[in-house]
């Protein structure tokens, strides 16, 4: 991203003090890092170029409270955090996401490819639900802030971005027995997004052990999968529990 305007906006929304660590993925040339480093107590820049990482290291050696760490953020020693400002690369949306809703932060600030971010607010049945709606929906509360034009990004992509901000819950939305029945369930259930949830859940049961014909009486049983709002998801993943 090279345009100031957006670069400020997101640091901006992050709502930055001094008592923050702030975990930046794909630092790039340190535009982001520099304004983020004034307004926070440190900021952890993880590139995974190393031609990059050797620029980031010479251009703010003078930024005592940046960190920078080479290597790919999803397998890289990570220091703590509680905040996360970032550019990820389009193609690494849905494995940075996933992995950060299994970390413990206060708030991510992220921008996204923007049909990626209208995903993970769709309705149930729109052509854009699917298990990352669902499944962020359950750890986080998601706000769509701007759309980025593609003109604010060097390369240009093809699509205009979106600033995305993540706040994880509290406490659930929905109660569920088993998190681990609920995720293979969801997983499972929109590899086959247009089927009814009796056909759909048979592949699910057989490898669980169950019999298939218990899918008949499950709830919602003659819905499409596209069709269950996120608490039906938990709402069968319990019956199985059972």
């Amino acid at each position: 991203m090279i345009d100031d305007d957006c670069l400020h906006s997101m640091a901006h929304y992050t709502s930055l003090s001094r008592e923050d660590f702030v975990l930046e993925v794909g630092a790039g040339f340190g535009a982001l890092t520099r304004i983020l480093s004034p307004l926070c107590g440190e900021v952890i820049a993880v590139e995974v170029d190393r031609r990059l990482v050797e620029l980031l290291k010479r251009e703010l050696k003078g930024f005592d409270n940046v960190v920078v760490i080479e290597g790919d953020a999803l397998q890289a020693r990570i220091p703590k955090f509680n905040k996360v400002v970032a550019n990820p690369p389009f193609h690494i949306s849905s494995p940075i996401l996933f992995w950060l809703l299994e970390k413990n932060f206060d708030l991510a600030v992220l921008t996204f490819q923007q049909e990626f971010a209208e995903r993970l607010v769709a309705d149930a049945g729109s052509k854009d639900y699917s298990r990352l709606t669902v499944e962020t929906y359950y750890r986080a509360e998601v706000e769509l802030l701007e759309t980025v034009p593609k003109e604010a990004f060097l390369p240009q992509p093809d699509v205009n971005a979106c600033i995305v901000r993540l706040k994880p819950r509290n406490a659930p939305p929905f109660h569920l027995k088993s998190e681990q029945i609920f995720h293979d369930l969801v997983r499972t259930l929109f590899t086959q997004r247009n089927r009814k949830v009796r056909n759909a859940v048979a592949d699910f049961l057989y490898r669980v052990g169950k019999k298939e014909s218990l899918a008949d009486s499950l709830l919602f049983h003659d819905k499409r999968v596209r069709e269950l709002a996120p608490e039906d998801f938990g709402a069968i993943a319990n019956e199985l529990a059972d």
